[in-house]
Parts: C-alpha cells; sequence; structure tokens
C-alpha cells in the first residue's frame, strides 16, 4: 500500500486551487468570503460534486456558513443549513472523544492492553493496547478486508469468523485501517459506560452541544432533510474504474460498526461540536492533547493514511507540518473537518459524492483566512523540501538531482526522508505539474531502490503521462518488492 497516494482524477481541483492561491498575495491580509465561496464551486465543477455544506470556524465563532448544489439530483432538492450528511469514518472523532470522556472518569486507560477489559477477547488479541485500536496499528485481522461488505444480515458471523483470524502483525509494528479497531472500543464503551455506544455518545456530545439533527444510522433509516449519496466509480472485474456517469451510493453501517463509521449531521452541527471541543465543554484541555497525538509504530514513527494525512491520533488523523499543523478526521472519500489548533480555525466540508475527498482541497479554504498557505511556494514540506522546491521553481525541475548534489557536496549529512519526497511528489500532482512530480519519483527511486512504494508511484505517474511501457516496467519492480500491491497486480492485468 502507498504511503501518499492521490488518485489521478483529483488533478483536476489544482486549477480551482492554484487560480484561487496565485489570488491570495502575501500583503492581502485576508481573502473576502467571496474567495471561498469561488474556491467551493470550482471544486464543485471540477470533481463533479453534486452537494456540498461548509462551515468556518475563526477564534471560537463559526464565521462562515454555505450550502451549495443539492442535495438529491433526482429530485433537485438543494442543500440547505438543514441537510443531513453521512459522516462515515468521521464519527471515529467522536469515538475518539468518548473513549478520552472515559479516561477522564477514571473507568479507561489508552495504554493498558484491551484484555484487561474484554477477556472474553482471543487470547492473541489480549496485549493489544487500547491505544493501538484508536490509532490503527493493533495489527487485528479486518472484519472487511478488502471492503468486503458487512450487514445486519452477516455481522455475528463476519464477527465469529474474524477471531479465528491470526495477527496480520504485532502490534505497534504498522499502520493499518482496520474496522475491528473500531468494533472493540464500540464493545469497550459499551461495557464501561453502561450503556450502547450510541447513547452515551448522544447523551455526553450531542445533547451537550445541541445537536439535533446528528444521529446514528445507515441508509435503511429514514433521514429527514437527508442527501442522497452518489459516485462516479464502478467495479469491473473487482477493480474500481471512475466513470462519466453518476451512480447513487446506497451506505450499510451494520449496528455493530457504527463506531467505526454510521452518523450523520450537518456542517453547522459539526462546527458547534468542534467549538465546544474548544472551549472544554466536553473534554479538559490536556485531554484534548492526548486525543489529538499521533500514534507511533514500535521504531518510533508516525503513520497515517498518506498525502496530507500523515499520521493518526486517537479517532483523529493528523497533519504533522512545521506550519499550520491540522487534525483532520475525513469520511468515505466525501467529507472532512480540518481544526488547525496553532490558528485558531476549523473548516468543515460535507458533500454527497464518494471520490470528491475535499481533505484535497481543504488547506486552500484555510488559505482564505491564512494566507501564507501557498501550495505554490511548497507549503506543507520540510524545511530542507521547501527551499529546494522553491529553488527548482526558478532553475526547473529537470536540475533536481544536480541540486541534490549540489546539496550533499555542502553538507554530507543532508538528507531526504522517502516519505516527505514522495508526499512532495503528490503535492506536484495536485497542481496539475505531472513532469515535475515525475522527476521527484524519479529520485526517489534512486535513493530508495528497494522501496515498492517508490517505483509504484514512479509508475502511476507514467501511467497518467500515457507511457505504457514505463509505467508496465516500474509496475513490475513494485510488485516484485511488494506482492501484495493490489494496484501494481491490476494494471499489469490490463490487455
Amino acid at each position: 500500500m502507498k504511503t501518499y497516494r492521490y488518485p489521478f482524477f483529483f488533478r483536476a481541483i489544482a486549477v480551482a486551487l492554484l487560480l484561487l492561491l496565485g489570488s491570495v498575495g502575501a500583503s492581502q491580509a485576508q481573502s473576502t468570503p467571496d474567495s471561498v465561496d469561488q474556491l467551493v464551486q470550482s471544486a464543485m465543477q471540477q470533481l463533479r460534486i453534486p452537494g456540498l455544506q461548509l462551515a468556518v470556524v475563526r477564534h471560537g465563532q463559526i464565521v462562515k456558513l454555505g450550502n451549495y448544489g443539492v442535495a438529491n439530483v433526482q429530485d433537485s432538492v438543494p442543500v440547505t443549513t438543514q441537510t443531513r450528511f453521512f459522516l462515515n469514518s468521521i464519527t471515529k472523532a467522536f469515538v475518539g472523544v468518548a473513549v478520552m470522556q472515559l479516561v477522564e472518569a477514571g473507568k479507561l486507560d489508552v495504554g493498558a492492553p484491551v484484555g484487561r477489559y474484554l477477556p472474553e477477547l482471543p487470547a492473541a488479541w489480549h496485549p493489544v493496547t487500547v491505544r493501538q485500536l484508536l490509532t490503527h496499528t493493533s495489527g487485528l485481522p479486518d472484519i472487511m478486508p478488502e471492503d468486503a461488505l458487512v450487514t445486519e444480515n452477516n455481522e455475528k458471523a463476519a464477527w465469529a469468523q474474524v477471531q479465528t483470524q491470526p495477527l496480520d502483525f504485532a502490534a505497534g509494528q504498522k499502520f493499518a485501517y482496520n474496522q475491528t479497531n473500531y468494533l472493540l472500543l464500540g464493545q469497550l464503551i459499551d461495557k464501561l459506560s453502561g450503556q450502547p455506544f450510541a447513547e452515551f455518545i448522544h447523551q455526553r456530545q450531542f445533547q451537550v452541544v445541541g445537536m439535533p439533527r446528528t444521529t446514528s444510522g445507515d441508509a435503511h433509516d429514514v433521514l429527514l432533510h437527508g442527501a442522497r449519496g452518489y459516485t462516479f466509480t464502478r467495479y469491473i472485474d473487482g477493480q474500481p474504474r471512475r466513470g462519466k456517469e453518476m451512480r447513487n451510493l446506497f451506505e450499510v453501517f451494520p449496528p455493530s460498526l457504527r463506531a467505526a463509521a454510521g452518523m450523520s449531521s450537518t456542517a453547522e452541527e459539526m462546527a458547534r461540536w468542534l467549538v465546544a471541543l474548544q472551549q472544554g465543554k466536553l473534554l479538559q484541555p490536556a485531554s484534548l492533547t492526548t486525543l489529538w497525538t499521533a500514534g507511533r509504530l514500535n521504531d518510533g514513527s508516525e503513520r497515517g493514511f498518506g498525502g496530507k494525512l500523515t499520521g493518526y491520533a486517537l479517532g483523529w488523523p493528523t497533519v504533522t507540518r512545521p506550519e499550520h499543523p491540522a487534525v483532520a478526521p475525513v469520511g468515505g472519500g466525501r467529507s472532512a473537518v480540518f481544526l488547525y489548533p496553532k490558528d485558531d480555525l476549523a473548516i468543515v466540508v460535507l458533500t454527497n459524492l464518494q471520490g470528491a475527498s475535499p481533505e484535497r482541497f481543504i488547506d486552500a479554504l484555510a488559505a482564505c483566512y491564512l494566507p501564507d498557505m501557498r501550495v505554490a511556494d511548497g507549503f506543507g514540506l520540510p524545511p530542507t523540501l521547501r527551499a529546494l522546491h522553491r529553488t527548482l521553481r526558478q532553475r526547473g525541475f529537470a536540475n533536481l538531482e544536480e541540486e541534490v548534489k549540489k546539496a550533499r557536496r555542502k553538507d554530507a549529512a543532508y538528507a531526504l526522508p522517502e516519505d516527505a519526497v514522495n508526499a512532495w511528489g503528490y503535492s506536484l500532482v495536485e497542481q496539475d505539474k505531472l513532469t515535475d512530480a515525475l522527476a521527484v519519483f524519479r529520485l526517489n527511486a534512486r535513493l530508495y531502490p528497494t522501496s515498492a512504494n517508490t517505483y509504484d508511484s514512479l509508475a502511476e505517474t507514467y501511467a497518467a503521462l500515457g507511457n505504457k511501457k514505463l509505467a508496465t516496467q516500474h509496475y513490475t519492480r513494485a510488485l516484485a518488492l511488494n506482492p501484495n500491491n493490489r494496484t501494481a497486480a491490476a494494471y499489469l492485468k490490463q490487455p
């Protein structure tokens, strides 16, 4: 699995990003609200998002609410402030808060083995800590491997089956996003709170904040003012393909897995929840530090989804970077919440399109309020890469290896971490600068010739540029280094 992966249909958003960011100059104190609307509407047009809801929180106040497009394409129902959107895995952030509420009550220790609280689990699972469940570093087998469908009809059988499986890896060895983790956290909350986790969260969070439109359920439930879900993805021979035709999306979250995904809400209520969280109405300030600290692997490193999402804390993906770090719950490839603690800013974007992945453009929205967040200047890159990025913007990326050699002659300790270089390459992909990205991925493959990930990224870029020969060559190398690389295997099966 790639550490940083940006599907190439997101390239289109770069146009909107660069148009906006080009207008946000360093001398400009703050963009007008119209700039936010412009960016949102451009993103919706480029990514074909039917409906979107926006909320912006600044200095503890909701400063902007926006409703765009349609909640229901078939009946032309517009998005309004009352429209509810599925949150998908953003639900996990609420679970993280619930866990910390139990910690504050003295009922739970996140560093303790889960076997202390759930002794009925398989013996091999007992040493896994609660924190490792929250941060997806448990190594437990996934109840939904390769997105297998689990419903009300088969959830008991799926739960019985997953308990017979061996660990995927030793706890703390890797990051692997896994729904079993949150199923267990739901069980943990049930037991320690003395009530079903959905009721505990409703009572201790929704009622405290005032969130009457935030509920738990799935597509089987009648959801008043609920947005319909859509996708452009269809599966051909088991492989996802993005097509031209919009399709209905039917989302099912069986009760046992609703701690992983199963909530619906509005942008305004999500914004209200963020304000309450930061103002100490749900947790003490010290608990927020724990909640938002990314988990670490046994080797001390952070791991997360990749791309902007570099780590994973207690139900909250994190964006670890020198400037404007963020915590950023995302859900279903359709909705995202970015909270910038140091900047006292939060942005909520909810959509009804699977594949919209607004985490790709939320930083651009934030740039309307924090003008120094400029993608074109290498924003979000580590200082070493940012300096290199700026030099190459002037000299051209064809001079990348020459600049690296020059830097190494000056400083023998000069190093370029693999993950950071890969992220740099995909930031260029976002800006539709594929040739420049290719230079970065080539460098990474030379620096790390035994990494399957570097060849995978290189192959993907060649494929996007239409060079099937070199894409095949590098996917073959990636598959040889990692036989479990499904993307490479799928590409090589194509005629």
